[in-house]
């Protein structure tokens, strides 16, 4: 078996690795929501400023037969390394995985990291192979969020007659930006992780205009923020990807900011999203804390239930 570096200048290359990846994740997780390929040909051939991606694959007698991910942050959290593993079904219980993520951790350690985290997403009704190989590495669980999806369309939750909904699709207008960067860092501040020991990231303009147009390429981005009527202040924000050419949505942030929490604003923001979608997206996936009980209630007040299990584990190397 050999292991090396993916030609990221290798079109064919690219493929066979995109396909590995998402063949090995798919054939124990029905639900699973993976990086679309526009989206991994973006990070594959321009890398970003904020983060440095290495990516591994194994080949026996010249076919892929496992790939690996690792993900170097370049401003936060610069003793992490984060990494995703896969084999494909019929390659398990070789020690192929075990030999990707000896070299991941080399990587890492010659980088000046000194832990590896990373996602282990279970099927409740399904195989926990992938949570039994991250402990059987010596990975501990750190924290755990349930992913979630519900069906479209959803009956729009009321908005309090004290607010109203604005809307943006891809870049942030001007006259939102400074609120909409400050909604950001709350959220960065306040989102749940256990027993992690992670710094926040930092957004500023610049470094949220390099993710947009990063974005855009892959994503139709939709906002939908709750602004207060009397003083135009902005109580909350949620935050929709659409993949180009998909037929389903992906739920990432919704905050709201804590004085202008009790009004129900979470929900409204998010159906607002989902009503404005074309009617061929269909469903919309999401993952929440089982602690965050507030948000967790709400998105199940939506129709969404849980399908899968994510755990987020670290291991010292």
């Amino acid at each position: 078996m050999d292991i090396r570096e993916l030609d990221v200048t290798d079109p064919s290359a690219r493929r066979a690795w995109y396909d590995v990846m998402e063949r090995a994740a798919r054939a124990d997780r029905p639900h699973a929501l993976l990086e679309g390929f526009d989206a991994f040909e973006v990070t594959a051939t321009e890398p970003g400023e904020y983060a440095e991606r290495v990516r591994l694959e194994a080949r026996d007698g010249g076919e892929v037969v496992g790939v690996a991910e690792l993900e170097l942050p370049l401003t936060e959290n610069l003793d992490v390394g984060w990494c995703d593993v896969n084999v494909v079904p019929e390659e398990r219980r070789r020690g192929i995985g075990r030999a990707l993520l000896e070299v991941v951790a080399g990587r890492a350690r010659n980088a000046g990291r000194s832990r590896l985290g990373g996602e282990v997403n279970v099927d409740p009704h399904g195989s926990r192979a992938g949570l039994e190989f991250a402990l059987a590495i010596g990975a501990e669980e750190k924290h755990r969020e349930d992913h979630l999806v519900a069906d479209l369309p959803i009956e729009p939750a009321p908005v309090d007659p004290a607010y109203e909904v604005v809307t943006w699709r891809g870049r942030c207008p001007d006259e939102h930006r400074e609120a909409y960067l400050a909604m950001r860092n709350q959220m960065n501040a306040d989102v749940p992780t256990g027993q992690l020991d992670l710094e926040a990231t930092v957004l500023y303009d610049a470094r949220l205009a390099s993710s947009e147009e990063r974005l855009a390429r892959s994503y139709d981005v939709r906002v939908a923020a709750a602004r207060r009527r009397t003083d135009g202040a902005f109580g909350g924000y949620s935050l929709l990807f659409v993949p180009h050419g998909a037929d389903y949505g992906w739920q990432d942030d919704t905050l709201v900011m804590p004085e202008h929490r009790g009004h129900r604003l979470g929900g409204a923001m998010k159906t607002t999203n989902y009503a404005d979608l074309p009617e061929h997206i269909g469903l919309v996936h999401t993952w929440t804390a089982p602690s965050n009980t507030a948000m967790h209630h709400t998105n199940t007040a939506l129709g969404f239930q849980v399908v899968e299990h994510m755990y987020e584990m670290e291991a010292s190397i």
